[in-house]
């Protein structure tokens, strides 16, 4: 197998300097050259232009270091899902999640398989939907949770919990005095809005849309909290949020939900992963806690 020798050739990718190269693998220069020698032999291409002043990789070159990095990344996946089938589950589960289900949604689920798995080494990278479904695609994450869509087939996209989305106000919002409010009277309002990449905005941008709503001006946020706290201070400025968002604010009437006379906005919650990692141990262990904590009748 020519484990050492794709080990080498991503290194030197990388780092594009024989001696830094060799450093790092703990191999002699001499062997590094072999390596690619061996590989440029192996698949009948020149993997590098070099000169004395630079090491360019070639657009062959290229192509093995995307599927060489997926090679070395599946064979050392390999190595740690034998030995985690012997023993207990523990190790690193490395979890993406949008803002919303990252923010209100997973904390209760990490301390329920933490006490299950106290072995089991977490970590949560937050990000929008855009963000987690290419940390899942490039393996970054083991498992990724999504409040958005995506059309990416090469990943496993799994429901696991309905949401609900209600347009907010604050106290002095004009709308908030009303009983019963239509979608037409969203005409020419303020909004507040998650950033490009978020499942959240292109709900909101979808109900624009499809009402053919005009928008007076919008403020684009990269926080929930953060549109919250705009809201609660500005006296015209609408947003769309979960109720896992809003839930504690508006029992505490910091917000108020606009009483629209309209159908319920209401999306999915998805767990993503690449099928590379769909049997791996830790995988299996989130998604069963996930499940077991949310099931969509």
């Amino acid at each position: 197998m020519y484990y050492d020798a794709l080990k080498t050739f991503v290194t030197l990718a990388e780092i594009k300097n024989f001696t830094k190269a060799a450093e790092i693998l703990h191999i002699s220069q001499p062997s590094v050259s072999l390596h690619i020698k061996n590989l440029e032999k192996e698949f009948q291409t020149e993997l590098f232009i070099r000169s004395p002043k630079f090491l360019k990789i070639t657009p062959t070159g290229e192509i093995l270091y995307e599927r060489a990095k997926q090679i070395l990344f599946m064979y050392e996946q390999t190595q740690k899902d034998i030995l985690e089938h012997l023993h207990d589950i523990k190790g690193k589960l490395v979890i993406g999640a949008s803002f919303t289900i990252g923010e209100y949604i997973l904390p209760s689920l990490l301390i329920d398989l933490h006490s299950k798995h106290p072995g089991l080494e977490l970590e949560v990278f937050i990000g929008n939907t855009e963000e987690i479904v290419q940390s899942v695609r490039l393996l970054k994450v083991d498992i990724g949770l999504i409040e958005g869509q995506t059309n990416d087939k090469e990943l496993l996209i799994e429901p696991f919990m309905e949401d609900e989305l209600f347009v907010v106000g604050s106290n002095q919002h004009s709308l908030t005095s009303r009983k019963i409010i239509t979608i037409a009277d969203l005409q020419n309002q303020l909004w507040f809005m998650r950033e490009e990449g978020s499942g959240t905005r292109d709900y909101l941008k979808h109900i624009i849309r499809s009402n053919a709503l005009k928008v007076k001006s919008v403020i684009t946020i990269n926080s929930n909290q953060a549109i919250k706290e705009m809201i609660i201070n500005s006296n015209e400025g609408l947003s769309l949020l979960s109720t896992h968002v809003i839930d504690r604010d508006i029992k505490q009437k910091n917000l108020i939900c606009i009483p629209l006379n309209h159908l319920p906005f209401k999306r999915l919650f998805s767990c993503v992963c690449s099928p590379i990692m769909e049997n791996k141990r830790h995988v299996v262990a989130f998604k069963n806690a996930l499940h077991q904590k949310w099931s969509i009748d």
